[in-house]
């Protein structure tokens, strides 16, 4: 008998819960924020994830990235046994070398953004001496990677505060020296502040009784839909910001500290939000879903080959959010394009289809944040070439009007290309554990699933044999050579 796939129900009930969350959220507004002024930071898996958002899109986040317990671009090199173990425990030492040749020759290629916008931006690093979930002498390796990247004036390292695994606050959370949950822990430091000053300069200062701005839950489906991201996040929205040109600020949690794991414990309690609201600061705080791995950003590639580059979907969802606050509207009200999809993949395009907008006369297609057409597109389909095989992309489009204003984004789709039509694959039959040690797949609730197309394997164990096939780098199939 056919064994039930456990995981295509529950994202299949994921979808139903996540289309009701959507609808009853807003949009993401438009507040014309100035794109000269966009930073982000995060902890630990947010952490990984602000430091991949800085280094693949350095030309948006022009200010810089706060990391806390973090570590180098790349890191996990898409290996789950990287992840958890040079990345975190540091067992093994950190090739951080090869990873700066690395974002120099993905900066070439155009698969991330040019390393040279790094050179004005801003970095604050900070680790904990109790943190033994991601040890200081990863962060350590972090500082080393940036010193390629950063000029070290530009560079703030803190790491002389007895804190465990967590947000530090000066009033707020656990014993400084713990980790757990919320993971936000008090040890009478003010981080959130001293992250803010390093990457806006001096502040002014923060609001200590009743904020002034808005918290807003916002539909992320717009942006994204499933690869383990909630179908809403929070904004918040200082009372200036409706008719000033604020900067913004990308806040991003750690593993078990989305909305549902800590409810907007992250959101309201990690101290961001008082300084914001004196400063200028629009804070947008996207959420991943419990879907996730640990509830965890993707950094070492549980959902995508091309997590760390500009095309990885959840890189490229945070840069649409981003585009979205900073836009002004565009001066179109042409409503999103419906109906999005992709169809005729080849080993090197793909054609992006959608229902036309009345009026619209042309659209411009994106591809992770990047438009892709050089001139507007007549019809209501695109095919975009020149892509990697065996890759998954996604692709927005937006309408024009007749002066080519543009009008609302749609809705992500994704499609996955073809693999080459050299060799065909390397062939690997093992036990699903021994594929998760191997880094060719990964476990989840006991079942385990091949990187990259993400197709079910069975039970995560030493009795269950299974043939996966390498059809491209970090990109797994079920199958035979």
């Amino acid at each position: 008998m056919r064994s039930m796939n456990w995981k295509g129900l529950a994202a299949a009930a994921a979808i139903v819960v996540a289309a009701q969350a959507a609808t009853a959220a807003v949009p993401l507004p438009t507040l014309g924020a100035n794109p000269a002024e966009v930073s982000v930071s995060g902890l630990s898996a947010g952490g990984f994830m602000a430091v991949q958002l800085h280094v693949a899109y350095s030309a948006t986040f022009k200010r810089g990235a706060g990391v806390v317990a973090g570590g180098p671009y790349y890191c996990a090199e898409g290996s789950v046994v990287n992840a958890t173990g040079r990345c975190m425990a540091h067992g093994s030492s950190i090739p951080v070398s090869s990873l700066v040749s690395t974002t120099n020759s993905w900066a070439a290629s155009g698969a991330i953004d040019p390393v040279s916008n790094m050179t004005g931006s801003k970095v604050y690093l900070f680790s904990g001496t109790s943190d033994n979930t991601v040890k200081p002498a990863v962060m350590d390796d972090l500082k080393t990677y940036y010193q390629s990247f950063v000029p070290a004036a530009n560079t703030v390292y803190r790491n002389n505060i007895g804190a465990g695994h967590a947000m530090v606050t000066d009033d707020y959370g656990g014993a400084c020296s713990t980790t757990a949950a919320p993971y936000i822990n008090n040890c009478g430091f003010d981080l959130a502040g001293e992250i803010l000053t390093q990457l806006y300069g001096p502040l002014n200062p923060r609001n200590n009784g009743t904020l002034g701005g808005t918290f807003t839950e916002f539909n992320q489906s717009e942006f994204i839909t499933g690869h383990g991201v909630a179908a809403t996040g929070w904004i918040y929205v200082p009372q200036a910001c409706i008719t000033t040109s604020c900067r913004v600020h990308l806040v991003l949690h750690g593993c078990k500290q989305n909305y549902t794991d800590v409810s907007d414990q992250y959101v309201r309690k990690t101290g961001y939000n008082r300084w914001a609201d004196t400063n200028n600061i629009v804070l947008i705080y996207p959420q991943t879903s419990t879907a996730a791995t640990n509830s965890c950003w993707d950094w070492w590639g549980y959902d995508n080959a091309n997590y760390a580059k500009k095309s990885g979907p959840q890189m490229a969802a945070m840069k649409a959010m981003v585009d979205r606050v900073t836009s002004s509207g565009g001066g179109s009200s042409l409503p999103a394009p419906t109906g999005v999809g992709t169809s005729g993949a080849t080993s090197s395009s793909m054609v992006i289809g959608w229902a036309g907008v009345s009026v619209a006369t042309g659209y411009n297609v994106y591809r992770g944040g990047s438009k892709v057409n050089a001139a507007p597109v007549a019809g209501t389909n695109y095919t975009d070439t020149g892509l990697a095989a065996s890759t998954t992309y996604g692709w927005t489009v937006a309408a024009l009007d007749a002066g080519n204003a543009q009008g609302a984004m749609s809705t992500a789709a994704t499609g996955t290309t073809l693999a080459g039509s050299g060799g065909g694959g390397t062939c690997y039959t093992a036990s699903n554990y021994a594929h998760t040690a191997a880094g060719r797949a990964y476990a989840l609730w006991g079942l385990t699933y091949a990187y990259g197309s993400g197709q079910s394997m069975g039970l995560w164990n030493v009795y269950v044999t299974t043939t996966l096939k390498q059809t491209g780098p970090n990109y797994y199939v079920i199958g035979t050579c």
